[in-house]
């Protein structure tokens, strides 16, 4: 077992007026903890680090491209494994924020470590924050396997993010966040739970990432869980494996707030 990390990469440019913090789930191998998860579902789980792996390889690009704008990236990195240290359902958490979390569900993971993450990358008061994250298996019932589903504090934010990635060719679709969603997250002896109302898991899931966001700051969150990772044979430019989906759309986006357009 390896133990967690919250990595800080950053590119700073002299003239840049705006920068844009970009946070990454890095689940580097997810057994679901001690709500393991079922047969079957476990062998591609070392895709789970796809987000921090976007964020970062989003970071050094902005770097070699010499771009106008100040670019970090907040990589949120852990192992989720049952152990006899590891998180159970019914444990309350202390989050970063201050915030208490019941985790109701050990294999919803992947919100507890972006959480404390949003949480710091907030206090930097970045001009926007996008975090980017295999999240939820809802998104893919919802979306399919080629398409991330975007959610957003900010609807104009949302809507240029949905036509970035249609520019430079990725699927995406813009998703709401229904506040009638949020109670099923009420928690009888913490601040939340970490899980809420089963339909619609990807919202409620945005719902709780929300509520970790500096107020005033601009936030979207990408669901890439469908177009990480390719088990098929290859089409087009996308190979099996590995797909490095958003980085395309996180590296336009860069390049917009380093012009001036958002």
């Amino acid at each position: 077992m390896n133990p967690p990390r919250l990595v800080r990469v950053a590119y700073t440019h002299p003239k840049a007026e705006k920068t844009l913090a970009l946070v990454g789930k890095g689940i580097t191998y997810d057994s679901g903890g001690i709500s393991l998860k079922p047969a079957g579902h476990n062998e591609t789980m070392k895709c789970d680090m796809a987000g921090a792996a976007a964020v970062f390889s989003t970071v050094v690009a902005a770097a070699r491209l010499g771009l106008e704008v100040n670019v970090t990236g907040w990589l949120a990195l852990a192992e989720n494994m049952p152990s006899g240290s590891a998180t159970r359902p019914g444990d309350v958490l202390n989050m970063y924020s201050g915030k208490t979390v019941e985790v109701l569900n050990t294999d919803a993971e992947g919100r507890l470590v972006l959480a404390d993450a949003l949480t710091k990358a907030s206090e930097e008061h970045p001009d926007a924050i996008v975090d980017v994250a295999t999240l939820t298996g809802a998104m893919v019932l919802a979306l399919g396997d080629r398409t991330f589903g975007i959610m957003a504090n900010d609807d104009d934010f949302r809507t240029a993010i949905h036509e970035i990635a249609e520019e430079v060719g990725e699927q995406s679709w813009p998703m709401p966040l229904p506040a009638d969603l949020r109670k099923s997250m009420d928690s009888p002896t913490a601040d939340m739970a970490n899980m809420g109302v089963r339909m619609g898991g990807g919202l409620v899931a945005g719902l709780f990432l929300q509520e970790f966001v500096g107020e005033g700051i601009a936030w979207a969150h990408l669901d890439i869980a469908g177009p990480a990772f390719h088990e098929g044979a290859p089409y087009g430019y996308t190979p099996k494996g590995g797909t490095g989906s958003s980085v395309r759309t996180l590296v336009k986006l860069a390049e917009r707030t380093a012009a001036g357009e958002l």
